[in-house]
């Protein structure tokens, strides 16, 4: 749209907007155009923030969502109004469920109207989810608009979402005007120290315990209290654990157990059922991280964090509370620990060879020939990719098996399972891909779930994105068919058969391989690592191989 230099010297809205959206430091734009965003749209590219035009508006939403996982920023998205946002909820609720700041431009239809057929209201949409929305319609609070929507997806850590009528964008704001960014006002607090008699119950505790496994969850991570949780451990003796975020931060550890949770290893589940005594550091305590309650049933629970609750999925979280950082509150228990605190018993050498078991699962299953089990598949997958890519997990039956790579950092490992949405894993590793382009990815995903949004293989191919696409294929809905047949009803309306990806991925004019062979994955490695390009290989799995988290889902 050319502006109308008859009519007035001041910036449009959509201008003035975009303007704003620039100066809150928004980099990357993850959209998909239509009539209520794309003169924003035009104008924030135009100030050098890069856009990245997805095939979906799912997709837009769910890039922006790993971009803000994988950069500590707020993720920008925009979309149009009506279909264009009704398209986005899912994505938009599981950013809520991971916490995740994002914020969605997404217009409205024209006030002035009589009728616009992509009207609808949005806002019960959006807040059904669980997201915040602003719905600009004051021309002079229009840039104040921006602010406190980056002031909520910063402050709350949810998504946010910003509709300004279409028609209102093109009017001329009407009088020049200044932007304080939200940065300005968030307050800016110290260390959070924990109370002095809430340390004494937790030495108490750790004095009377004898099998201590020190949690750590994203908080301890981002605060780096990762040293002070392994001399804690080491202090008392006790074996470190993962939530799934952070698997890995404790691999190179003899007594490191890997993930608490549904998807612990053997070895790691025996030993967190043996607990008395969990130190739970920057994580919530989640219905996953407990297994359903199935975990350290007995133990008693000591949890630091900046934001401790008492009831977590209708689970009491924990017994002792320190409200206070990571790396301060485990500093202050480690200072008051007694030098000859333990018997460090509970650490053997036995022990440590169990844990060094690279086999998560030893569940035999009958073969099925022409086909590779899944956790075979990952274990092949683990020993050609190197170990500081990028490795992005998708959701769905296949999530397990992923998680089991070892002696990767969490920093390099990007999951969001929250809401258990599958469908996100080619979104997610793209918007990965854009936050780290020096990196290599490598996505591993289910066919389930590359086939709902198989349309942004064009995205990556017009990118040129360096992405390894890992598919398990089974032929079907992983998790339904493994439910269905324990049930006793047929599968069929969750089987598609395996087809060839392969052949699809080198429709949209990417690399593709069908691997049904173990021996395959370090050739085809070897060509891809040459290659310079995106590549998809089409693993076909055996269907008969259940996860420890279906079995006792199907068997409870």
């Amino acid at each position: 749209m050319t502006r109308p230099s008859d009519i007035s010297p001041y910036p449009f809205v959509y201008e003035a907007l975009a303007s704003a959206f620039h100066a809150e430091g928004t980099n990357v734009l993850f959209a998909l155009l239509g009539d209520g965003n794309m003169h924003w749209a035009a104008s924030l590219t135009t100030l050098g923030v890069r856009g990245v035009y997805a095939r979906h508006e799912h997709c837009a939403c769910a890039m922006a969502t790993m971009y803000s996982n994988a950069t500590g920023n707020v993720g920008v998205a925009s979309v149009t109004c009506g279909p264009g946002l009704t398209q986005t909820m899912t994505a938009l609720a599981t950013a809520v469920q991971a916490r995740v700041p994002l914020v969605v431009f997404a217009g409205e239809g024209p006030i002035k109207a009589a009728f616009y057929n992509q009207s609808i209201d949005q806002a019960p949409l959006v807040t059904a989810t669980g997201a915040h929305y602003i719905a600009g319609r004051s021309l002079a609070r229009m840039t104040d608009y921006v602010r406190d929507a980056f002031f909520v997806a910063r402050t709350e850590r949810r998504p946010v979402v910003l509709g300004v009528p279409l028609d209102l964008q093109q009017q001329s704001l009407g009088a020049s005007f200044s932007y304080k960014p939200s940065a300005g006002f968030i307050p800016h607090f110290s260390k959070i120290l924990p109370n002095p008699e809430d340390v004494g119950k937790a030495v108490a505790a750790i004095a009377t315990a004898r099998k201590i496994v020190v949690l750590a969850g994203k908080g301890a991570l981002h605060a780096g209290a990762r040293a002070a949780c392994e001399e804690l451990a080491d202090a008392c003796g006790g074996m470190l654990a993962t939530t799934l975020p952070t698997r890995g931060m404790f691999d190179h550890h003899p007594f490191g157990i890997g993930i608490s949770g549904g998807y612990a290893r053997a070895a790691g589940k025996t030993l967190l059922h043996e607990t008395d005594l969990l130190v739970c550091v920057g994580a919530s305590l989640s219905y996953f991280t407990a297994d359903s309650g199935r975990l350290f049933q007995n133990a008693k629970v000591i949890q630091i964090d900046t934001r401790p609750v008492g009831l977590k999925h209708g689970r009491k979280a924990a017994d002792i509370y320190l409200h206070a950082d990571a790396g301060e509150g485990l500093r202050a228990i480690i200072d008051r620990l007694p030098s000859d605190r333990l018997d460090p018993g509970w650490r053997t050498a036995a022990i440590a060879t169990e844990i060094a078991d690279l086999t998560a699962d030893g569940t035999e299953f009958a073969t099925q020939p022409g086909l590779i089990d899944p956790r075979d598949a990952v274990a092949a997958i683990d020993m050609v990719i190197p170990k500081d890519w990028e490795i992005v997990n998708s959701s769905g039956h296949c999530a397990y098996f992923a998680a089991q790579l070892r002696g990767r950092k969490p920093e390099n490992f990007n999951v969001i399972r929250e809401f258990g949405a599958i469908g996100n894993g080619l979104s997610y590793a793209i918007g990965v891909a854009v936050a780290k382009p020096e990196k290599t990815v490598v996505l591993i995903d289910g066919d389930g779930s590359l086939m709902m949004h198989a349309q942004e293989l064009e995205t990556v191919r017009r990118l040129g994105l360096r992405l390894l696409i890992c598919v398990l294929n089974d032929g079907a809905y992983g998790s339904e068919i493994h439910k269905m047949r324990a049930d006793g009803i047929s599968d069929e309306g969750a089987v598609f058969g395996r087809g060839d990806l392969s052949a699809m991925a080198r429709g949209f004019g990417l690399r593709g391989a069908k691997i049904h062979e173990l021996d395959q994955f370090p050739a085809l490695f070897e060509a891809f690592r040459t290659a310079d390009q995106a590549e998809l290989w089409d693993i076909h799995i055996a269907d008969n191989v259940t996860t420890p988290v279906m079995r006792a889902h199907v068997h409870k």
